[in-house]
């Protein structure tokens, strides 16, 4: 199928005029569509270090490739990117780095007057640039919010974000959020969008998967997320707490961006980065793993971290940190379970092993039964058939 939103016409009889309502994670169908061109302008996905986009994108375009779609992912190649990068092809879409926005901009104007749905995300470093090139083509127009709290909430306080457009995304034929609940409404409301959806995290299960233990990674409870000022209230509460009431058990923190005074305990250690080629071995060798929610995200709800859906694919016993909408995600007490002081967390760690490996198995039925890549892009595909 070739660049123009109008050959939708007759892409499916009797196709809905509105969205799918929000509803329970469930597999979906896998029926392929037709085959369609999407341009992606985003953050990166060429490095996975200290940002949550990379691993998204990269399970998520390698399924969309195999199933038939073709997909280019514009990225501006940044020297912090740069310096960490992990992937730099893929044989299931294409990537294109640019210094210069100038230098790429007619190969940029080429892809989105051939693409059928034109997408950029929050930030992007060229958003308005990208967004006004996008909502003046005849592509599908779509905005995916990887950020959507921190975007409201900075919103709400200074009354712009860089990487919206200074009109809002009410132009936008669709726009798309990584988390849900409430915050749908919100950029209805704030932003002005017409249409929204949650597209929710995913996990590639060709790369996590249960792999033989490391010592390297070995941990009575691990925690793997890059350093935010407003997680650190809670992963004090529910990892350092725990780690000074338990000094002879070993706790592991990775991650970037980790600041010098960052309060270790003698019993607590620490590697800078652990690459998404190294994730299945770190969760697959530690006890339990620990899971916790930017604030922001965690007051608005209904937000799964990608590494909330990585841990269950390798079987790792989950400790999550609680919000609303968790539920609906995995079945708290039999999928993962729920901390909400450090008192949980030594509960959890004092249970048997046969008990946490019956909770790690759940967990990864789960996360392969609704919540892998191919499920994100085929309910890509369906959101986008649905707003031609």
């Amino acid at each position: 199928m070739s660049g123009n939103a109008s050959r939708y016409a007759a892409l499916r009889s009797g196709s809905a005029s509105k969205l799918p309502k929000q509803r329970r994670c469930a597999p979906a169908a896998f029926e392929l569509s037709t085959a369609m061109k999407l341009v992606i302008f985003g953050l990166t996905i060429s490095s996975s270090w200290g940002n949550g986009h990379a691993t998204l994108w990269r399970g998520l375009c390698k399924e969309l490739g195999r199933q038939g779609h073709q997909v280019t992912f514009f990225e501006h190649d940044v020297s912090y990117y740069a310096r960490h990068r992990d992937l730099t092809t893929s044989l299931d879409y294409r990537l294109l780095l640019y210094s210069d926005w100038t230098a790429v901009w007619c190969q940029a104007v080429r892809a989105v007057r051939e693409s059928d749905a034109a997408i950029v995300t929050s930030y992007c470093p060229d958003a308005r640039t990208v967004s006004n090139l996008i909502l003046d083509s005849e592509a599908i127009k779509i905005f995916y919010d990887l950020d959507t709290a921190v975007t409201l909430q900075k919103f709400v306080a200074e009354g712009s974000v860089d990487y919206i457009p200074e009109q809002g995304l009410g132009s936008f034929d669709l726009v798309l959020s990584y988390v849900g609940g409430r915050a749908l409404e919100e950029l209805r409301t704030l932003l002005g969008a017409k249409r929204t959806a949650a597209l929710y995290g995913s996990v590639d299960p060709d790369v996590h998967k249960p792999v033989p233990k490391s010592g390297h990674y070995d941990a009575d409870l691990s925690y793997l997320g890059t350093y935010a000022s407003d997680r650190q209230p809670t992963l004090e509460e529910l990892l350092l707490n725990p780690a000074r009431h338990l000094p002879k058990k070993r706790f592991l923190v990775g991650g970037a961006q980790y600041p010098e005074d960052f309060p270790w305990n003698d019993n607590v250690w620490f590697i800078p980065h652990v690459p998404p080629s190294e994730h299945a071995a770190f969760y697959s060798s530690c006890r339990a793993t620990l899971n916790v929610t930017r604030a922001a995200m965690a007051g608005v709800g209904y937000c799964p971290s990608g590494r909330l859906f990585e841990a269950a694919a390798c079987e790792a016993p989950i400790v999550s940190d609680c919000w609303e909408g968790l539920d609906e995600f995995f079945d708290p007490g039999r999928e993962l379970l729920v901390a909400r002081r450090s008192e949980d967390v030594i509960d959890a760690l004092e249970r048997s092993p046969e008990e946490l490996r019956r909770i790690g198995k759940s967990a990864r039925a789960r996360a392969l039964g609704a919540h892998t890549a191919r499920h994100r892009a085929q309910q890509l595909i369906e959101f986008i058939e649905a707003a031609a």
